[in-house]
This record gives structure tokens, C-alpha cells and sequence, in this order.
């Protein structure tokens, strides 16, 4: 069960409760509008190996992380080889699907904005995938190949924003070092997951226990702060709608 913290934030595992099943792909929910979030959602994707059944994003911005695993995925009918640190703008109306050539599984990251709601939820859907009218020339980047940008002892590194024209939300992966920084807030609503590390995730006087695999929720103005309580780099990928600086923060 996810832990609830102050103002509606709480922690959840990367494949914590039942699935959804459905061909060659797992698929956890862990927020929507049902518990709580007004304008993002997180999903964590499973695909196993094989090809995936076709799944479709209908009026949403996404954003795709690979967490791990390495194939190919087809977006609007074109191949894009992926693999753990791979970022990917998913636009409205767009369809993709995985090949996974391994024996392994690939698991990815996914955040609609806006949420899309229960009866226009992304799914697998059957039949002739629908393509978007504005394909984009290249919506797949890698977390090496960006810049990294510094805000005090901490750094953050921009993948999916309005460069590759995702205009709802922005997907980035930040390091903190070992400590707890001030608390703060954002004006913006966020999900998180730890990708490596150890910690606590602070809301107000509340917390809970982190670490890599750990799914977190952020409602807006929420006081908060991650703290690191090992001996090295905490690394976490984010996404926040609406679009934005990851150093903007408020005391």
C-alpha cells in the first residue's frame, strides 16, 4: 500500500499492487485523478519480451522513460532503438508499441498531462494505429547527450520540454548529494521516481522511507524536500506540469 503523507503526497513502489495485463505489457497506475492528482499521471510500463499490443496516447502530452531494459520502439510507424536513460515526447494522437528482442523486460516510465481521466485513459487499442499529423523529427533523447545545469550543490539535466514540443509538462532527472536541503514548494504538480540512492521523502512534519524504485506524488505548493541520507548521489527522475525551470522553487 502507498504511504500518505501531509497535503495528499505519498510514496508507492515502481510495481507495488496487481497490474493490469494485457498483451505483452504489465501496466501499474499509481496516479490519476482518482487519488488525488488534477493534472498528471504516472504509469509504470512493463513489456515483456515479444511485441507489444499497440498502445495509443488520444489528447494528452506524454513523456516516456526508459528505467530500464533496452529494444525498439515504434512510434507512429517508425523504429527507435531505446534503452535505459531514453526520453521520449509521445504527442496527442499518437500510437506506439515495443519490440523487446531480449529475454528480459523492458520497464518504462509514463506521464500524461493533462491527466486524462478514466474514460479517456491511455490503452492498449486493436486495429490500424492512428498517427499523428505533425510527426516529429526526432522525440527520442538520451540523459548523456544533455546539458547539465547546476542550481547550488545540486544538478539537473532537461530532457522532454518545448524544445521537442511538449508543452504541458517537462521531464528531467536531477542528483542530490548526501543531506537534506531547506524545505520548499512548487506552483506545479509533480511525480518523481528515485533511480538510485537512499533517503526520505519530507512533506510538512510527515515522511517516509526512499529509495531506487520509489514512486512519488507532489500536489502543488505541498511543502517538501528529499532528503539523502546515504553516502553518495541520490539520482530521481521528474515530471511536472505546467512546463518549467526544475530550479524553481519557493520557501
Amino acid at each position: 500500500m502507498p504511504t500518505m503523507l501531509e497535503g495528499g503526497c505519498f510514496v508507492t513502489g515502481l510495481k507495488e499492487g496487481e497490474p493490469e495485463v494485457h498483451d505483452g505489457v504489465r501496466i501499474w497506475r499509481h496516479v490519476h485523478r482518482r487519488v488525488g492528482a488534477q493534472s498528471i499521471s504516472l504509469r509504470i510500463l512493463e513489456f515483456l519480451p515479444g511485441r507489444s499490443a499497440e498502445l495509443r496516447n488520444l489528447r494528452c502530452d506524454e513523456v516516456l522513460y526508459v528505467l530500464e531494459g533496452a529494444g525498439g520502439l515504434v512510434l507512429d510507424g517508425r523504429r527507435y532503438e531505446v534503452e535505459a536513460d531514453t526520453g521520449i515526447f509521445v504527442s496527442p494522437g499518437s500510437s506506439f508499441c515495443v519490440l523487446n528482442e531480449s529475454a528480459g523486460s523492458i520497464t518504462i516510465a509514463s506521464a500524461q498531462c493533462p491527466e486524462p481521466g478514466p474514460s479517456d485513459e491511455l490503452s492498449p487499442v486493436s486495429g490500424a494505429a492512428r498517427k499523428s499529423d505533425t510527426p516529429l523529427a526526432n522525440p527520442i533523447v538520451r540523459l548523456r547527450d544533455r546539458v547539465s545545469e547546476n542550481t547550488g550543490d545540486r544538478w539537473y539535466r532537461v530532457l522532454v520540454d518545448r524544445e521537442l514540443g511538449c508543452n504541458e509538462s517537462t521531464q528531467f532527472v536531477g542528483s542530490i548529494p548526501p543531506g537534506r536541503a531547506p524545505d520548499h514548494f512548487h506552483y506545479y504538480e509533480e511525480v518523481l521516481c528515485i533511480l538510485q540512492g537512499s533517503g526520505r521523502m519530507w512533506a510538512g512534519e510527515s515522511n517516509a522511507r526512499i529509495k531506487a524504485g520509489s514512486c512519488i506524488f507532489l500536489p502543488r505548493r505541498q511543502l517538501h524536500c528529499v532528503e539523502n541520507t546515504g553516502r553518495s548521489e541520490l539520482r530521481l527522475l521528474g515530471v511536472f506540469h505546467p512546463a518549467g525551470s526544475p530550479a524553481d522553487r519557493y520557501s
